[in-house]
């Protein structure tokens, strides 16, 4: 019987039906089907170029299911749109419509980023897949910041906002997750302490940092209203004008030690813990309940990934300031507190597609994958996303700062503290998720209630 030769083995001919004419990375065969250098197997697509069809094949039927439900509300988007140009004088609506329509664009960007981290080395792809997730946010936090440097009231809203977000995060997604995950698998699941007590200790560490401005100000403010503080303050001239300077300076400062704390994390997480991380996400993947159906499902060529992310990019931010121009409305007319508005409901909706995707990854028994996506968006926020609004603000001449009312901040020192404490054991169930949940419906009650702070105190 003749040998077969491997090594003079006949390709397959360059053919519109064959990508690797087309691709502009470098492609190998194997086992009969064409490979990508530097994909991992669960991005690769076996295609290349951009094909509208499988494009939106792809981005409906692929996503897990909640997300996939998620795309019946695209209708809003054109129709938030729409009601923005024609409907000037309905603000309630327009809010509306624009608050339904950021959930299908920032589900597609989310999908999007995704797709591409799965092409890319794991820890890499993740921290990508996280930073593409807080595009929504970040968008979010630039528009607020450009209103509150012309009206001062968007700041309330906006301080609110930050913290709202990490909360939200920290609360409500990780409580969903411990509780469905653990309903789904045996009532217990077990996590890595290294992703644990490093997301929970730098948590920690940001918190402290955003509660320094407020507390400065609170514990001097005493002494400089209503005439009646310490005498060698007033006659030292410390006035509260001088106070909010001062607690100015103090946030811009804490700005940027904050970013460069989240370079220090970031660094951290590429190089020293970059191997134990890989083995942690390699064993969470193997974990999958669903791998097998996930590897066949057809996934996006990279220039589809990047064509989704531009398109949902795009999107979001037209929505976004449309939904920002509405607040001041929604406020004064309709009543809704500032508290309550910005701690609960415009985090609810920027991060609703990045809670579907840690949700659905608990329920499938990668409880690792999920604790990232929970605590990974939190420390960009508070390391990153907020000092830079801060700073964003101060190039604008805003006086937008990290004086946060104490309240909230109270509020999100020991939500930290809460979460710090059940992931402690490397474990979660069922009970703690709800005990989360608990905690994050009497919050939000109280925000409800909590009355709007007098403007000309920030100012």
């Amino acid at each position: 019987m003749a040998r077969r030769d491997v090594h003079n083995e006949k390709k397959p001919d360059p053919s519109p039906e064959n990508p690797a004419k087309h691709h502009i990375l470098p492609t190998y065969w194997q086992g009969g089907k064409l490979k990508t250098k530097g994909v991992v197997q669960e991005g690769e697509s076996g295609r290349s170029g951009f094909h509208p069809f499988h494009f939106l094949h792809v981005a409906w039927h692929n996503a897990n299911n909640v997300s996939k439900w998620l795309n019946i509300l695209w209708p809003f988007v054109p129709a938030a749109i729409a009601a923005h140009y024609l409907l000037h004088d309905h603000h309630a609506t327009i809010f509306a419509l624009c608050y339904l329509a950021v959930i299908p664009a920032a589900n597609m960007l989310g999908f999007a980023g995704q797709e591409l981290a799965r092409k890319l080395p794991r820890v890499f792809g993740i921290l990508v897949e996280t930073t593409l997730g807080s595009v929504v946010e970040i968008i979010l936090f630039m528009v607020l910041a450009v209103r509150a440097a012309s009206n001062a009231t968007y700041i309330p809203v906006l301080q609110a906002a930050i913290l709202g977000s990490i909360m939200t995060n920290l609360l409500l997604c990780l409580g969903f997750c411990f509780l469905i995950g653990g309903m789904k698998n045996d009532g217990e699941q077990k996590f890595h302490p290294v992703i644990s007590e490093t997301g929970s200790g730098i948590l920690l560490v940001a918190g402290f940092a955003l509660l320094i401005p407020s507390a400065f100000f609170s514990a001097l403010q005493s002494l400089t209203v209503s005439g009646t503080g310490n005498e060698n303050a007033r006659a030292a001239g410390y006035n509260i004008e001088q106070l909010n300077h001062d607690t100015r300076g103090i946030s811009h400062g804490t700005s940027i030690i904050l970013i460069a704390a989240f370079l220090v994390y970031l660094l951290y997480c590429v190089t020293s813990a970059h191997s134990v991380f890989d083995e942690i996400l390699e064993r969470d993947e193997k974990m999958d309940n669903d791998r097998h159906r996930d590897l066949k499902k057809k996934k996006f060529t990279m220039l589809e990934c990047v064509i989704a992310i531009i398109i949902s990019v795009a999107l979001v931010a037209l929505v976004v300031v449309f939904l920002v121009s509405e607040i001041h409305y929604i406020v004064e007319e309709r009543h809704i507190p500032d508290a309550f508005l910005g701690f609960i409901l415009v985090p609810l909706v920027e991060k609703l597609a990045e809670h579907v995707t840690a949700i659905d990854e608990a329920y499938d028994n990668q409880i690792n994958f999920a604790l990232y996506h929970c605590i990974g968006p939190s420390i960009q926020t508070a390391l990153f996303n907020a000092p830079l609004t801060v700073i964003v603000s101060w190039c604008l001449g805003s006086t937008m700062d990290l004086n946060f009312e104490i309240f909230m901040i109270v509020i999100l020192v020991l939500s930290i503290l809460v979460v710090g404490s059940f992931l402690r054991d490397g474990s979660s169930n069922w009970l703690e998720g709800a005990l989360l949940l608990i905690v994050y419906a009497v919050i939000a009650l109280a925000t409800w209630y909590y009355p709007n702070p007098d403007v000309t105190a920030v100012e």
